[in-house]
């Protein structure tokens, strides 16, 4: 349905309540600098992780070495010299971590292992497939996982090159194994103390990092949401200025942007300059577009009525000479016919054009109560007077339907309405009237089952001069274009609406009036 030719004051735009709601600038902004921080921290803590277990793995490494050469190097070192099984080269030493495991193996020789306790070195000897351990009577078997971790640091390549292995139950450990002539040297140095403290690290940064990503959302949230309301106070103007109706009429722009938001020395200052400047100019150019406006409605309201006097002239001498019309030639009496009949079709667009500028400059309506049945009765029975071609039908309530209206206006909109029903449809077609009050309106349809008006003019109904095909107008009768754009106008000055629906099963017109108690005090101004 098209929507009534009076306009609503504006629609407002759509605009951001706070900076941070769902979508705004302002949010984006929150969560990018919360995103980067997060990143930043992350990185910082990988980058600092990395170089403490670096550092530590390094100190580990020099201890490695230092265990290592004091295996190897200890006077009485090389089990090969001895058949005596005793603790492995370098296990006896002080100053070994807790944990720590050395192995010595000698080509055809001994195979001995020590694990550092706490105050001791308890020695192992391989006797077959088994380690025996060495601090009792020598036929104690070694728990398994010691035999396991035993086994697979003998297992390691002796490259001279340090190992991370895991020693199934025993832990991470940290290995070297190194031949020395027909000797084997291998020394593992556990990993637990670097991983408890890299664990108690990450542990820590995490927290840190949360802490630095929370702060960091709180603070960048104050910081955007400080810097952006002087973006919303231009964007509060602007939405104040959509929602003023510009689209006619005298119009004033008091709204402008702070001064103190429009110093041209900061970003937002020159939008909020420039913003005021637009407003300036918008104002100027609405000031002209009315004073333009106001004279041509003066002078459409002058001319109208200066050709009043002229065309009842022309009309009065018209059917003056017509009288003795027997005495003229057959010529001369059709071209006074023609003469009569275009003066009074002129004189009836003069009087249609003086209406519109009447209504243009807010001339006041002789507002009464009217009851809009006994209105829509007469005009129906005028129409169906002048046009016996249609049919005619009408749907009207047993109460009277009391409106506040210029009873002489909203007659000419009702038989505006059906004359063009009656003039675009063609002969056999039905028009059918209802009048009915609902919501507090008082509501006039009229429907006919025509051809319909096609969807390119649709839009266009309610302008002045907007005429339909020429093969639906009634060739008997012309079309001004100015029937459907009275209509609005006079619904639009008693605070009423016009609307139409068309499709190709037909055209239903639309009235609607706010219905009154029927006294002066309810006449609106």
């Amino acid at each position: 349905m098209r929507r009534s030719r009076k306009r609503s004051a504006g629609q407002a735009g759509s605009w951001v309540d706070h900076p941070t709601d769902r979508g705004a600038l302002g949010r984006r902004l929150v969560v990018q600098v919360t995103a980067i921080v997060a990143v930043v921290a992350l990185a910082l803590t990988a980058m600092t992780t990395f170089a403490t277990w670096h550092i530590l793995m390094d100190q580990l490494d020099q201890q490695l070495d230092t265990a290592s050469q004091r295996q190897s190097r200890k006077p009485g070192a090389n089990p090969c010299a001895t058949e005596i099984a005793g603790p492995a080269p370098g296990a006896d030493v002080l100053g070994n971590a807790l944990g720590s495991i050395f192995v010595s193996r000698c080509a055809g020789g001994l195979t001995l292992g020590s694990v550092v306790a706490e105050g001791r070195a308890d020695p192992f000897a391989l006797s077959g497939s088994n380690w025996i351990s060495l601090s009792g009577n020598g036929s104690t078997v070694a728990p398994a996982d010691l035999q396991s971790g035993l086994s697979t640091l003998l297992a390691m390549p002796s490259d001279g090159l340090k190992h991370s292995v895991s020693l199934s139950a025993l832990g991470s450990y940290r290995a070297l194994s190194q031949s020395r002539g027909n000797v084997t040297y291998v020394v593992a140095l556990p990993l637990s103390d670097i991983n408890r403290a890299i664990k108690t690290l990450l542990t820590l940064e995490i927290a840190g990092t949360l802490i630095a990503v929370g702060a960091a959302m709180l603070i960048s949230r104050a910081v955007v949401v400080r810097n952006l309301r002087p973006l919303n106070r231009l964007a509060s103007v602007a939405n104040q200025v959509s929602r003023l109706d510009l689209d006619s009429g005298e119009v004033h722009l008091p709204v402008r942007v702070d001064p103190a938001l429009a110093n041209p020395r900061t970003e937002v200052g020159q939008v909020g300059s420039a913003f005021n400047h637009m407003l300036n100019n918008v104002e100027g150019a609405l000031a002209a577009r009315q004073k333009s406006e106001t004279k041509v409605r003066q002078f459409v309201a002058d001319a109208s009525h200066e050709l009043r006097n002229p065309l009842a002239s022309i009309r009065g001498y018209a059917e003056l000479t017509r009288r003795t019309e027997q005495d003229l030639p057959p010529d001369a009496a059709h071209s006074l016919r023609r003469i009569e009949a275009q003066a009074r079709r002129m004189s009836g667009l003069v009087e249609d054009m003086l209406l519109l500028a009447r209504l243009d400059n807010d001339q006041k309506l002789d507002l009464r109560p009217t009851d809009v049945v006994e209105v829509v009765l007469n005009a129906v029975s005028d129409s169906q007077a002048v046009s016996g071609d249609h049919t005619w039908s009408l749907d009207l309530p047993d109460e009277p339907v009391t409106v506040a209206a210029d009873p002489d206006r909203l007659t000419q909109v009702v038989v505006n309405v059906l004359s063009n029903a009656r003039k675009h449809t063609p002969a056999g077609t039905h028009v059918h009237t209802a009048v009915s009050a609902v919501d507090g309106d008082a509501v006039v349809t009229v429907c006919d089952n025509g051809p319909g008006i096609p969807e390119a003019l649709r839009e266009t109904v309610f302008e002045r001069f907007a005429r339909a095909d020429t093969s639906r107008t009634d060739s008997t009768e012309g079309s001004t274009g100015l029937g459907l754009s009275i209509v609005a106008a006079v619904m639009e000055a008693h605070h009423g609406s016009a609307t139409l629906d068309s499709d190709e099963s037909g055209t239903t017109v639309t009235l609607r009036l706010p219905l009154t108690a029927g006294g002066d005090e309810d006449l609106p101004g």
